[in-house]
């Protein structure tokens, strides 16, 4: 720092504004932030280290200030610890400290537009940093620790005289972007670093013999510090968090430029009532002031009369003349030592030298002035300074006049001397009990000040107890969070093996089934078909034949049983909604409302003709002779065996060719079945799927 630099004195608005960011930054419930830029600042002052460390601001704003050094004298780093944003551009700074690395959980460092000549080498203990803004400044070279900077995001060093970047800075995977004066580097050449951030790196990465990968792949766990959790599971995840991240500070700073406005306007309230009070404050003082050289006055006054009658009658009243000046020392020695605490309460306003000469030129003027009467001593305290200036020179005429006449008036100035003496100890005890209530009136403000502070301090305590308790709880939840993130690993792992075996004991028995029973299910659900349950069969026999003409006619045959089943006739289905054939079993919904559409026009043509409509007692009557159900036998089936085709209730197009199992259906084609987890027909779980193949 130059010799000639002097440290500038702040102006009055500057001041103002540094004791209102102090004030606001105290309140209960102001945010983490402490912004003291635009204060004329030459260094930073002691209350801002306490506040940061007692309140554990994250934000340090101090931009456009007057500063030289960071650390002023008996202060420490450790107490701006909880800093995660430090903002020192357009400042004078010509070196930062070297414990910089004290500050670890620092993420945002801008010293833009100072006068560094080079950076600590702590600087590489700043594991969390992840912006760091040296643009204009004077440095020639980067420190190799900058190559420990594991989250390092952004890093702008343009503006500088660097000319050669270290070779560590390749160590630097989470770099996205770097701003540099590509025409003035030599290393890297100003070919690569004219290409971009990824190009430099790739070069450093080459030099290093180390292979590059983009900065996306190291993002995560630097995301996952700031608190995301989502990002594991979506390959979007770090370009979501970041624009996320920078939403929610956009978010943050105009709700800071809000809140800034209305503390703006508070400002200009709080100067507003300010000036009102120091108004009020200096006409108290004027009229303490007025009050005080009145009764200077009058006592001048009194005394000047007492020793001018006393003087002349030294010889009569020689014994009340010593009693009397012992009683005037006495209240001057009183007077002196009340006008001087008077005086030291007003600011201090006069030099003590000076106060002493102005009393010792009181108490001459005291011993050369005469009395006056009492009625023009009221008369004088009721004017101002300047009137009794004039009337001061109007009493000394008076007094020459007195003079003249004194023999005349020698026993009443006696008796006056006698009644203004008591009049002054009667103002003595005045003045005394003043005093009294001037101390008891600032005790009572020092009693309330103390108890504020109290009050705050437990505040402070109150709010410190309850952050402490929300990090106990967050600890106890991310360790809660592990612990399950544990068990649910294991467990999806268990879940994998279990799958995996399954897998192997399904492509075995698919193999056993393939290569010693190929048609045996095929068998088996041709013996389920000819062995119908006789009740089933009586209940579709009981079935009306319209209805079953209708169902054979839009190809819903194997819907038979499940109406069969319910019982439903063509009134019922006249009173039901698809919804209701949803429930009953019929899935498709354009046969659900063509079914209910032909059972509604058959009813109407009913209704016009009545000889269509079957007859109350009439049951279907199979028109095949019955045959009687033959016994299942366990031997193979016979050689050639009657397969009625049915087509897939999916796509209604194909032929069905897969059977279900545990529930044994044949209902849906190959390609059909493969998204199915249920049976079209019965709604159970489909456990395997067979494929039927037709022997010719």
């Amino acid at each position: 720092m130059p010799l000639f630099f002097r440290k500038r004195k702040p102006s009055e608005e500057a001041r103002k504004r540094l004791e209102y960011q102090m004030c606001l930054a105290k309140e209960a419930g102001a945010d983490d932030i402490l912004d003291i830029s635009k204060c004329e600042l030459s260094e930073i002052p002691f209350g801002a280290f306490a506040t940061c460390k007692v309140l554990q601001k994250k934000v340090l704003i101090v931009h456009t200030n007057h500063l030289t050094s960071l650390l002023p004298k008996s202060c420490s780093l450790l107490s701006l610890a909880t800093i995660k944003v430090l903002d020192l551009h357009d400042n004078q700074l010509t070196a930062l400290p070297d414990d910089l690395g004290q500050l670890t959980a620092l993420q945002v460092l801008n010293v833009e537009r100072n006068q560094l000549m080079q950076l600590p080498r702590s600087i590489g203990n700043l594991t969390q940093l992840q912006t760091l803004n040296v643009k204009d400044n004077k440095l020639k070279e980067l420190p190799d620790t900058l190559g420990e900077l594991r989250s390092l995001r952004t890093l702008n060093i343009s503006g500088n005289e660097i000319q050669r970047l270290p070779q560590m800075l390749a160590h630097v995977r989470t770099l996205e972007m770097l701003s540099l004066d590509a025409s003035a580097m030599v290393y890297p050449p100003r070919e690569v670093c004219g290409a971009g951030t990824a190009a430099i790196l790739q070069f450093l990465c080459k030099e290093s013999g180390l292979e590059y990968y983009p900065p996306s792949q190291y993002l995560l766990p630097v995301l996952e510090q700031d608190g995301t959790e989502n990002s594991r599971d979506s390959p979007d995840g770090p370009t979501d968090r970041f624009s996320r991240e920078e939403l929610e500070w956009q978010n943050r700073f105009s709700d800071y430029e809000k809140r800034k406005e209305q503390k703006m306007l508070e400002k200009l309230e709080f100067e507003r009532r300010l000036e009102l009070g120091q108004r009020e404050h200096a006409q108290l003082l004027q009229q303490s002031s007025s009050q005080k050289d009145e009764i200077l006055q009058t006592v001048k006054e009194e005394q000047s009369r007492l020793e001018q009658g006393l003087s002349e009658h030294q010889r009569h009243l020689d014994a009340e003349r010593q009693r009397l000046q012992e009683q005037l020392k006495q209240t001057e020695q009183n007077i002196s030592s009340r006008i001087q605490k008077l005086l030291q309460e007003n600011q201090r306003q006069k030099k003590s030298s000076e106060i002493l000469k102005s009393l010792e030129n009181e108490r001459i003027r005291m011993e050369q002035l005469m009395s006056i009467t009492q009625e023009e001593t009221e008369n004088l305290r009721r004017r101002e300074v300047a009137s009794a200036m004039q009337q001061m020179l109007t009493e000394s005429c008076k007094n020459r006049l007195i003079q003249m006449a004194y023999e005349s008036q020698r026993q009443n100035l006696v008796q006056q001397a006698c009644s203004s003496m008591a009049e002054m100890d009667e103002r003595f005890q005045q003045i005394l009990s003043w005093q009294q209530m001037d101390q008891n009136k600032a005790i009572s403000q020092i009693l309330q000040e103390s108890a504020m502070q109290k009050a705050a301090f437990e505040a402070l305590q109150v709010k410190k107890d309850l952050m402490h308790r929300q990090i106990r709880s967050q600890e106890m939840i991310s360790e809660q969070r592990w612990a399950l993130s544990s068990l649910l690993q294991q467990l999806l792992k268990e879940k994998q093996q279990r799958e995996e075996e399954l897998r192997e004991i399904l492509t075995e028995l698919e193999a056993k089934s393939e290569t010693r029973q190929e048609n045996y299910w095929l068998i088996q659900y041709q013996r389920l078909l000819n062995q119908k349950p006789s009740s089933l069969k009586l209940q579709e026999e009981g079935m009306e034949r319209q209805l079953v003409a209708l169902l054979e006619e839009l190809s819903a045959e194997h819907y038979l049983p499940i109406f069969a089943h319910h019982r439903l006739s063509l009134d019922l289905l006249s009173q039901m909604s698809p919804g209701d054939l949803a429930k009953v079993g019929v899935s498709e919904a354009g046969l659900q409302h063509e079914i209910l559409r032909r059972v509604q026009e058959l009813l109407d043509a009913a209704r016009i003709q009545p000889e269509l409509k079957p007859p109350t007692g009439e049951v279907l009557t199979p028109t095949a002779p019955q045959e009687p159900p033959e016994s299942v036998r366990p031997s193979a089936p016979p050689a050639e065996l009657e397969v009625q085709a049915s087509e897939c209730v999916v796509c209604l197009e194909r032929e069905a060719q897969m059977i279900f199992l545990n529930c044994g259906h044949v209902c849906c084609c190959q390609q059909c079945c493969q998204p199915l987890r249920t049976c079209p027909l019965c709604r159970q779980d489909i456990v395997q799927r067979l494929r039927i193949y037709h022997s010719s």
